[in-house]
């Protein structure tokens, strides 16, 4: 008497040495750690913050330009004098964009594309098996709620993909402006 193939195929799946991926929660619960170190925000300057600023004059090319005044615009007066900002802490002035902060810039972008696809990896797993799962299953209901998870993963692997492609092309803007600002291509890698 021959063996059925539903029962071969019953012993073959009994036998399959189980195999553990990490979750996609392990993975959500490691980066919501990660975030939870990283450093605090900095101030961001925009062209508002520009805007409340006295304008500047300079007569002189190489000399530093002298607050504008309602008067002789060589002599300023006591009343019109220029606003001091000065940065945080934590940002740069722009006389300190040495090797280490040029290598940061590049290396968090990086670190951000390794670990977006790392986990763009694992989600593919988990699409597969859901894939997998659907095709297997008989029942409707089980077989909905596994689309619906299916078609949740994949929009979030379309947004990953999406966040990887911008990344990319950060990194591109971080290599123009750093060639622009005569930074030698060594501190970049």
């Amino acid at each position: 008497m021959k063996p059925s193939h539903g029962l071969i195929a019953a012993a073959l799946l009994a036998l399959a040495v189980p195999v553990r991926a990490q979750s996609l929660g392990e993975i959500a619960k490691r980066e919501a750690e990660r975030r939870k170190a990283l450093p605090a925000a900095v101030k961001t300057y925009t062209n508002e913050d520009l805007k409340k600023l006295p304008p500047m004059l300079s007569d002189t090319p190489g000399k530093p330009a002298e607050p504008a005044s309602a008067g002789d615009p060589a002599k300023p007066a006591d009343a019109a004098k220029p606003t001091e900002i000065k940065p945080d802490a934590a940002l740069p002035p722009e006389a300190a964009k040495d090797e280490k902060y040029w290598r940061g810039r590049l290396t968090a972008v990086k670190e951000d594309i390794r670990r977006n696809e790392s986990f763009r990896d694992a989600l593919q797993v988990k699409i597969d098996a859901l894939a997998a799962d659907f095709s297997s299953r008989d029942d409707p209901a089980a077989r909905a709620k596994i689309a619906d998870d299916r078609q949740k993963a994949l929009a979030e692997l379309s947004r990953l993909n999406t966040d990887i492609e911008k990344a990319t092309k950060q990194i591109t803007e971080i290599e123009d402006e750093a060639r622009r600002a005569g930074v030698p291509p060594g501190w970049l890698r």
